[in-house]
């Protein structure tokens, strides 16, 4: 960083999504399409946000166990752990953050499912209430619409937030 210039760090409850990342989220949805994908964004040390993959695994559980996993990666995602971990562990590194969760909803809209809730909160409580969860249409291959959801204390559900691209 250059002399006499600073960083605004973003917090994990910002509603600003940086214009890169959030064209590496568009890219990611796009090439997995017509799959659902899955990744995370995290805020780094240098003032920077990055979109991270995460592979999605669904087709493999659905194929090892289709009772407990009767979707395919057309319609669910499952995070790869590994990804996830690394992902969550970068996120974990001083001076950067936690920012969102995202997967892409393929031939559909953008809204926060009955199945994202139950990932989101497998205890009955969000794992990360502070980390937005951004929903991405993409239809015949491409990105249409892009939303993002935090969860409302009040309402005790993930509410639709506004998103700003910056």
């Amino acid at each position: 960083m250059r002399a006499g210039a600073t960083s605004r760090p973003i917090h994990p409850m910002s509603r600003v999504i940086h214009r890169h990342a959030m064209h590496d989220v568009r890219l990611h949805c796009e090439h997995t399409y017509p799959d659902e994908c899955c990744g995370v964004l995290v805020s780094l040390a240098d003032g920077s946000m990055r979109a991270l993959r995460v592979r999605n695994i669904q087709d493999e559980m659905h194929e090892k166990d289709p009772h407990a996993y009767p979707r395919t990666a057309r319609t669910a995602y499952t995070g790869h752990p590994a990804d996830l971990r690394a992902a969550l562990e970068l996120a974990e590194e001083p001076g950067c953050a936690l920012v969102a969760f995202y997967h892409s909803h393929p031939d559909h809209e953008c809204y926060f499912s009955a199945e994202d809730t139950a990932q989101a909160t497998p205890f009955g409580e969000p794992s990360y209430p502070d980390a937005l969860q951004i929903v991405v249409s993409v239809r015949e291959g491409r990105v249409r619409d892009a939303k993002a959801f935090a969860w409302s204390q009040a309402a005790g559900a993930y509410v639709e937030a506004p998103m700003e691209e910056a």
